[in-house]
């Protein structure tokens, strides 16, 4: 599990922190703590080799489907059936090509801000200027949403721009996040 680096549809946090602890701070602190003393112990055999020949049982289970010609796509890097992999794997190529096409086409953080003044009728300095105003807050988010989640800007540059501390600039992602789906904004001007 990686603890808030970015979100991944295919990853339950919640759900794995549940196992940890009710309140989320003391979840991640424990499950910390679980991932250290895993560390400690260092490489385990029985641990090694993933995806699908743990998912299916071992190698013979694999030889076994192979001999009656039955395949599955398999990573190494994943855990689970083919269909998941397959799925993940899918996944992860859009989200590549999405990032890759808005690179190709300039997208950075200006363009990004550019953008978002033009879908919330806002000029490029309010976007930028400090303030609570519901408008300029919710622009602001979604800016700090494409910028880190679409082109990969990290929270730290994000909260030396807006000049906000990193909790702030994690929050207006979440805050972003929803402004984009609430109105089916789309960061490429299509």
């Amino acid at each position: 599990m990686i603890l808030r680096k970015r979100k991944n549809n295919w990853q339950s946090t919640e759900y794995v922190l549940r196992m940890f602890a009710k309140k989320v701070s003391t979840a991640r602190s424990l499950y910390r703590e679980f991932v250290k003393k895993g560390m400690a112990q260092g490489k385990r055999p029985e641990l090694v080799g993933g995806g699908l020949v743990r998912s299916l049982g071992g190698w013979s289970a694999v030889k076994a489907l192979r001999k009656v010609g039955t395949y599955m796509k398999g990573d190494e890097r994943i855990l689970g059936s083919g269909d998941f992999v397959e799925g993940i794997l899918a996944q992860a190529k859009e989200d590549l090509e999405l990032k890759y096409r808005l690179k190709a086409e300039g997208y950075d953080f200006d363009k990004v801000v550019d953008r978002v003044s033009d879908l919330m009728g806002l000029n490029r300095d309010e976007v930028l200027s400090p303030g609570k105003y519901k408008k300029v807050v919710q622009a602001r988010s979604v800016v700090c949403y494409w910028a880190m989640r679409e082109i990969g800007i990290s929270q730290g540059v994000l909260a030396q721009k807006f000049a906000i501390s990193q909790p702030a600039i994690s929050m207006a992602v979440k805050r972003g996040e929803q402004v984009v789906n609430r109105n089916n904004f789309s960061l490429l001007d299509i």
